[in-house]
């Protein structure tokens, strides 16, 4: 059979390619061999054999709350006694996702074909990442399987809890921005339009303010098609600079030092970084892979960049804490918590206190954004508002007052 395929390397780039194997899990292991993320794997005339679990197009996406909720009642079934492939049929049937409900009896037919857990979770990347597999697989050689589906249901949860706050505080500057971007709009392609000719005809001396919008409203009105090129290039620039490696370490670095949500970016950083290190290295994961996983669930190159760095020093003989001091990206209490843990032995508890302590972070940063960004927002708007009413109103007084 052939296969196309498309990977991600360890340098973050998208390769594709095609292969020659016996079978879909045959194919899978030729590109774990050369150390790649699978992103999709397609049989050659078209039916899509694995790469985000076997997704066709089209079909429903699979949320991160679908993935916690099966994670959980599979930790119930097996804590329960249920045998795992029972438990993997069980929660097939219940689930109201039909593209989950497909994925669950693909990983059910592999586990009783003689795959462990992680093996057939591994099989499909996009549902089930790299920590989510290494920790099934950890539990697995331990024999607390049920424990550790339930401490990544929990961890899964809260990343998502501070996913959706922080997405909360970026909604209303977005509404905001929106709505002020639609009002003056329409004031300047329906409102002014109406007014300028009125204007023309009296032949009056406009004020600077007028003037400049009548400009603005020209252009929008006659050359709006140079603004849809101007808007069509800009973000077609944004699409290519995400998609090269150097282009989201500068939008990394950027979303870093923002005023008010730079903070905020840092914590969330560092929470989900130290929560998954915590998480792994309790589960029995070796430090090395512990340390890899850390950078990738930090969702930020820079912070992926620092922990590789740290796992290349800690495989040479360092200690977390050497290799940290003087990293702007941690805080000097981190880094003296860190070094506290490594020297008593307690670090997985050392850095599920920092990650508590980091959530918490989040939580008041959120709140002190939110409250400052809401007058600011309404300032910005009153006074884009105020200037183009105000331009339109000068005029229309100079006309009443006959000056």
């Amino acid at each position: 059979m052939r296969f196309t395929y498309q990977v991600r390397d360890g340098a973050g780039k998208i390769k594709e390619g095609e292969l020659n194997a016996a079978s879909v899990a045959e194919a899978t292991k030729q590109l774990r061999q050369d150390g790649v993320y699978i992103l999709a794997l397609t049989e050659a005339a078209g039916r899509s054999a694995a790469g985000g679990g076997g997704l066709a197009l089209f079909q429903r996406r699979v949320s991160r709350a679908d993935i916690i909720y099966l994670t959980n009642q599979l930790s119930i079934m097996v804590d329960a006694g249920v045998p795992l492939s029972a438990a993997l049929d069980g929660i097939a049937k219940q689930a109201e996702n039909p593209t989950l409900q497909r994925v669950m009896q693909t990983i059910q037919r592999d586990v009783e074909g003689g795959d462990d857990l992680s093996a057939a979770l591994a099989k499909h990347p996009k549902l089930f990442d790299t920590m989510y597999v290494n920790l099934v697989k950890a539990s697995e050689a331990s024999g607390l399987l049920a424990q550790m589906l339930e401490r990544i249901a929990s961890q899964s949860r809260k990343e998502l809890e501070t996913i959706q706050k922080v997405r909360g505080a970026l909604m209303y500057p977005g509404a905001m921005f929106v709505m002020c971007v639609g009002v003056c709009t329409f004031l300047l392609t329906y409102v002014f339009p109406k007014l300028t000719p009125m204007f023309a005809t009296r032949k009056l001396s406009l004020p600077g303010p007028t003037k400049v919008m009548m400009f603005v409203s020209g252009v929008l009105t006659e050359q709006w098609y140079w603004i849809v090129a101007a808007i069509v290039v800009i973000v077609g620039t944004i699409m290519y600079l995400r998609s090269q490696r150097w282009g989201r370490m500068g939008f990394d670095w950027l979303w870093l030092h923002l005023p008010v949500f730079g903070p905020l970016m840092t914590k969330v950083a560092l929470s989900r970084s130290m929560r998954t290190l915590a998480t792994t290295i309790n589960a029995g994961v070796p430090m090395l892979d512990a340390l890899q996983l850390s950078g990738g669930t930090a969702n930020n190159l820079l912070y992926e960049e620092s922990w590789k760095d740290v796992a290349n020093k800690v495989e040479a003989g360092r200690q977390i804490h050497e290799v940290l001091e003087g990293n702007k990206l941690f805080p000097a209490t981190v880094v003296q918590m860190i070094s506290s843990g490594e020297k008593t032995g307690k670090l997985g508890m050392v850095l599920n206190k920092v990650s508590d302590y980091f959530e918490r972070e989040v939580e008041t940063s959120i709140k002190t954004a939110t409250s400052m960004i809401e007058p600011m927002m309404v300032a910005v708007m009153g006074g884009v508002i105020g200037t183009i009413a105000l331009a339109m109103l000068l005029p229309i007084f100079k006309l009443s007052t006959g000056k």
